[in-house]
């Protein structure tokens, strides 16, 4: 009996989620990450944080059958800096710009703002996921661009980029992990004395005067919303010069994922002086921004760190995951994790000067991680 011939794919660049059918694009993962799903795409969009000028053009790579029904997708952006990644190559640019190339555009594919691991390859056919690839690469090669990058992949979809020959690049995040703790003096038992002596210090100076209010769904009101993005702003502008979310972005977050959000405020009397945004996932808490419009001791590591464990175990979930960097993570019960990106550059040469630059980095990292392991806060096993 004669195979039947495979099912015909097309395989085309979008202008954007948002004109993407959102049952459509949500039925390609299992909504567990909140940062791939249709309604976060779509409004970086619509409040003008991604596309015209702002460096971040939507690109989205789609797979179709003849009936143009979307079988695969990755959320993808054509790029003109290295700016809301948190996986930094700008010294491959420099590297590249000095060789005479030119580095931007380049695709990246990601969830922009966001250093959070997850599924970046939506596809439920392991065929269909190696086709996105694919596409990337013919995006990179058939318009002349340097590169594509896949930045915070699930670690179980890395062996489809490393199967395809793309460069793999491992980072360090910081994380709690939730051994099923009881409450929060449960997890504290687990730390050395000292430890347990300096969160409690660090949480009662925190809130002193202050008061706490965790807010979600309906009860964040639009002066919420005014008061965290003040906040955003603030710290925004200290550490990336330019935040990357527009104020209307703030909104969208609140009409279309209000039920994913808990934001904690700290209120001065009926001044609210400090924000933190936390998304929730299926099984993990993502602290996203924070801010504070006067320097208040600890009240970050409260509202960023304390509260999210607490609020993990409350709600048995498995994680928080804290963002991006953050060393000081450490000290306060939150381990090292490792991040992964994929990396295809089209130049053969390029590509060996990048390959002998990861290897480099990443003997430099395995030593860090082992001495992170080594300094966790917790008690010895007798």
């Amino acid at each position: 009996m004669a195979e039947a011939d495979p099912p015909t794919r097309t395989i085309a660049l979008g202008t954007g989620v948002a004109a993407i059918d959102a049952a459509a694009w949500d039925a390609l993962h299992d909504g567990g990450n909140p940062f791939v799903g249709h309604a976060f795409l779509s409004l970086l969009e619509l409040s003008g944080s991604v596309g015209p000028g702002t460096g971040w053009q939507a690109a989205p790579l789609l797979v179709e059958d003849a009936a143009g029904v979307l079988l695969a997708a990755a959320p993808a952006y054509l790029k003109s800096h290295s700016q809301g990644e948190y996986v930094f190559d700008q010294g491959w640019a420099d590297a590249w710009a000095r060789a005479g190339g030119d580095y931007y555009p380049k695709l990246q594919i990601a969830a922009p703002f966001t250093p959070v691991p997850g599924p970046r390859l939506l596809a439920p056919d392991g065929d269909d996921a190696r086709l996105l690839i694919r596409a990337a690469e013919a995006v990179v090669c058939q318009n002349g661009l340097s590169s594509a990058h896949a930045t915070f992949v699930a670690p179980e979809q890395m062996p489809l980029f490393e199967g395809a020959g793309w460069l793999v690049r491992r980072d360090i995040q910081f994380h709690f992990a939730n051994a099923g703790y009881a409450s929060f003096d449960d997890f504290l038992a687990t730390l050395t004395s000292a430890k347990r002596k300096q969160l409690r210090k660090e949480r009662a100076r925190a809130v002193r005067g202050l008061r706490i209010e965790e807010l979600t769904g309906a009860a964040i009101r639009p002066e919420h919303w005014d008061a965290m993005w003040l906040f955003y702003q603030d710290t925004g502008a200290r550490k990336w010069g330019q935040p990357y979310l527009t104020r209307a972005a703030f909104d969208l977050i609140g009409e279309r994922m209000a039920e994913h959000i808990l934001l904690l405020l700290a209120y001065d009397g009926e001044q609210a002086v400090a924000g933190a945004l936390h998304f929730v996932g299926a099984d993990t808490l993502y602290g996203r921004y924070w801010g504070c419009l006067t320097e208040i001791p600890y009240l970050h590591f409260e509202l960023c760190y304390y509260r999210a464990i607490d609020i993990a175990i409350a709600r048995r979930l498995a994680r928080v995951e804290a963002g991006a960097q953050g060393g000081h993570k450490l000290a306060r019960g939150y381990g090292p994790v490792a991040t992964w990106s994929a990396h295809f550059i089209a130049d053969p040469g390029f590509r060996r000067a990048v390959a002998d630059f990861l290897d480099q980095e990443r003997q430099a990292e395995e030593v860090e991680m082992a001495w992170l392991e080594g300094h966790m806060p917790f008690r010895r096993a007798d």
